[in-house]
């Protein structure tokens, strides 16, 4: 049994502690954390995922970003406990996070990961969009929760102002 919800400010020690835990405390050195730095996630897609017992599984986040003049959502860290991973966790988190993007009127979500386990969550690489240095392009991936979301996006990922 699996229990999701929004992040809450109760839940913030557990989360990083669970996001050094899956990623070592270097995690925050990534370039994908320059667009992070000094901006609040977007806190109403922000969720994590508990067991029966109450003990956090895992968690995501979303950043609001800027590609040129459309905004967007970068997402990650998505992160499951060690003694929960290969349940399921991370894809629950993946679409009932996306489905409230969707709800919140986000149209599209853009991330840095592996394609072959983001595409079955509708992930596909994007032609034109640049991350900060260094970042391989093939990694640079998103989702258009909106049809065309991604028509005419181009340039490099930047803060959300």
């Amino acid at each position: 049994m699996l229990h999701i919800s929004v992040e809450s400010s109760d839940d913030t020690y557990e989360v990083e502690y669970l996001y050094d835990l899956a990623f070592a405390p270097g995690r925050q050195a990534l370039s994908s954390y320059r667009l992070r730095d000094g901006v609040p996630p977007v806190a109403k897609i922000c969720m994590v995922a508990r067991g029966s017992e109450g003990a956090l599984a895992g968690a995501i986040r979303y950043w609001p970003v800027q590609i040129g003049d459309a905004k967007a959502l970068l997402l990650g860290p998505v992160a499951v406990h060690p003694t929960r991973q290969g349940e399921g966790v991370g894809g629950e988190l993946i679409e009932a996070s996306l489905t409230r993007a969707e709800a919140f009127g986000w149209q599209r979500v853009i991330l840095v990961g592996d394609a072959p386990y983001y595409k079955r969550y509708g992930f596909k690489q994007v032609k034109g969009i640049e991350m900060p240095p260094p970042t391989n392009p093939d990694r640079i991936l998103g989702r258009a929760l909106v049809k065309s979301a991604f028509k005419g996006v181009r340039g490099r990922v930047q803060k959300s102002q």
